[in-house]
């Protein structure tokens, strides 16, 4: 065994179906009586009625959460904020709204709750992502980390199945870079694995009844357990590529997620053998950048971020960018590989016999 550090995160996980209910609870648990509910405008509607719900305690509704958090919208959202005098926020959505949530603590120290929609998995992790100047830069510290995260089964029955399918390899890509990571444990790599096994399995059923609440259940835990993951070790090449393609590109989250993590497993998978074994493992397949990449096409998601609207021009672009400060990564990042890997992502080439090269 080698030596290892393990850090628990500080958060509160509340798990099951119907599990909303009991938010006026966790919000006197957090000793607090003005929350702000946030939102993107797409979920208003459910966040206004989770404001109704608080009823005294909620504060106000603040529903124009975006994509990558810009810090414009954070601004604006500081100012109702203050206007309200509220006492912590409540998020309800995925990783814009979620994101959003973490920007507002990071800048005033207001406790959070998280109600993740989707398996984003933002929501146990200690890192924020926010964009500026159309450059995403992300840091890692405990004053963004929800205090509570109330996972409700039942919220996830009417994600649609795509989404839901790129929602989830999303989480999976936080489980397989935590497998490489340079301070992953014993403790994540049990975590990562039975999170990708628990997606990998879902998902497909998901697919083809979006209602199926045990696969629904399994998707939300894997998810759980996806996040842990990326909250707990570092980040590296897949990661840095989809912060660079969604800051730089306005590409969309999830659905570049999905694209890029074939591709990015392939090209580190000559470094990283004991990853790729369990990855295989989880995903009960001989190959694992090929099996990600057809477990893609069997959730419907789109296979070449050409799909995105992701040019062949754009490829040198993002490729100077993504070089620039990148992340620890196992295998050394050398321009040329990663010219090719986003290409190969570009076209959606399926990768073959994780090899990094591509059919």
């Amino acid at each position: 065994m080698q030596p290892f550090v393990y850090d628990g995160l500080p958060s509160r996980v509340v798990f099951g179906r119907g599990t909303l209910s009991q938010l006026s609870e966790e919000l006197e648990h957090l000793g607090c009586s003005r929350a702000l509910v946030l939102a993107t405008p797409q979920q208003h509607e459910q966040a206004s009625r989770v404001l109704e719900q608080l009823g005294k305690k909620g504060a106000g509704l603040y529903a124009d959460a975006v994509m990558h958090t810009p810090v414009e919208v954070t601004e604006h959202a500081l100012q109702v904020v203050k206007e309200l005098n509220v006492d912590c926020t409540v998020a309800i959505g995925g990783g814009s709204t979620i994101g959003l949530g973490k920007a507002i603590a990071l800048r005033t120290g207001l406790p959070q709750i998280a109600i993740p929609t989707t398996y984003a998995g933002s929501e146990m992790t200690p890192i924020l992502g926010e964009t500026r100047d159309g450059i995403k830069a992300t840091q890692r510290t405990l004053e963004v980390l929800p205090e509570t995260v109330i996972y409700d089964v039942d919220l996830t029955l009417t994600l649609p199945a795509v989404m839901s399918g790129t929602s989830g390899i999303n989480a999976i890509a936080h489980a397989v870079e935590a497998l490489y990571a340079r301070d992953c444990n014993p403790v994540i790599a049990l975590m990562a694995e039975e999170g990708i096994a628990a997606l990998a399995r879902s998902l497909p059923v998901i697919a083809s009844d979006p209602t199926h609440a045990e696969a629904r259940s399994d998707a939300l835990y894997g998810a759980w357990l996806c996040g842990t993951c990326l909250g707990s070790v570092g980040m590296s090449l897949h990661h840095k590529l989809c912060h660079t393609l969604g800051g730089s590109f306005n590409l969309p989250h999830a659905e570049t997620h999905t694209i890029v993590l074939p591709h990015a497993l392939a090209y580190n998978a000559p470094a990283v053998p004991g990853a790729m074994a369990r990855i295989r493992r989880a995903l009960g397949c001989d190959d694992a950048a090929a099996g990600l990449f057809d477990l893609g096409r069997a959730v419907g998601a789109p296979s070449g971020l050409a799909e995105l609207g992701f040019t062949e021009a754009d490829v040198e672009r993002a490729t100077d960018i993504a070089i620039q400060n990148p992340y620890w990564n196992p295998r050394e990042i050398e321009a040329t590989g990663i010219h090719q890997l986003l290409s190969n992502a570009q076209a959606g080439r399926r990768p073959n016999a994780d090899s990094g090269e591509a059919q």
